[in-house]
């Protein structure tokens, strides 16, 4: 989120400290001022703990910038997803093509299996595109990275110039906030966050029907795309399950590199 960096002045007798993004005074201003939709009534929830401890190497201050972060992103995909998802069940995308737009395509099948019928050399193009993108996003830019002092949690630097393949930046690619005040900013920001809670609700929510499973109202939709497959399957590190043309294909090139 676009908020105001909390500086804390070092005592005279302390080494000098680094200064992080966020506090846990300011955290829960956050989260108190957020009053829209997932956010009213809600105000500071953390369940787990997770604002308290401290991950890896980062202090506590810097733990919360990386979670604000991870929360923001995690949200921008998820609306992806679930926008992704609803496109894919349309017939535009899923019917009939006079021109098969890739090798292996199967016409009128659910977005699941629309992305196990995608070649192995596409699943990876798309893999690595993704890479590519999380890489790009922890370039600091014009401000600090989101841990460090003056960083900016939610905050995508601008690639071009910067990167030759990209002629648009990826947020915000035709300038439509530069006019923003930082009320305007902080607005946007809050709601970008809402929403993106609400995605992640919301594709989570259209996998689970897609098992079968009761999701009020979206359970009632007729028609709904069913799935037979595991989706989690690669997040259990069962890869030669979940694309075995892939784990094939990484075996024998492993296979052929060793002595």
């Amino acid at each position: 989120m676009w908020y105001p960096a909390a500086f804390v002045a070092p005592k005279a007798t302390s080494a000098p400290k680094t200064i992080v993004a966020t506090s846990q005074e300011e955290l829960v201003d956050i989260a108190e001022s957020n009053r829209d939709a997932l956010g009213k009534g809600l105000g500071f929830w953390d369940p787990l703990g997770c604002s308290k401890m401290s991950f890896w190497t980062l202090t506590n201050e810097q733990t919360i910038g990386y979670l604000r972060h991870a929360e923001i992103k995690h949200g921008r995909v998820a609306m992806a997803a679930f926008l992704g998802f609803c496109v894919q069940c349309t017939d535009l995308v899923k019917g009939e093509h006079t021109y098969l737009p890739y090798r292996g395509y199967v016409a009128d099948v659910s977005p699941q299996e629309q992305w196990d019928n995608i070649p192995v050399i596409a699943k990876l193009q798309i893999l690595t595109f993704i890479g590519m993108l999380e890489s790009y996003g922890e370039i600091p830019g014009e401000v600090p990275h989101y841990t460090a002092p003056g960083g900016i949690p939610g905050y995508y630097p601008p690639l071009v110039g910067k990167r030759p393949e990209f002629l648009f930046n990826l947020y915000d690619p035709f300038n439509f906030f530069d006019e923003d005040t930082p009320e305007d900013k902080e607005r946007g920001l809050n709601v970008e966050l809402n929403n993106g809670r609400l995605a992640q609700l919301g594709i989570i929510g259209l996998l689970s029907v897609s098992k079968g499973l009761a999701v009020p109202p979206i359970d009632s939709i007729e028609g709904f795309p069913k799935y037979s497959g595991d989706v989690m399957v690669p997040f259990e590190g069962q890869l030669h399950v979940a694309m075995p043309e892939l784990a094939a294909w990484t075996e024998a090139t492993f296979a052929s590199h060793l002595p």
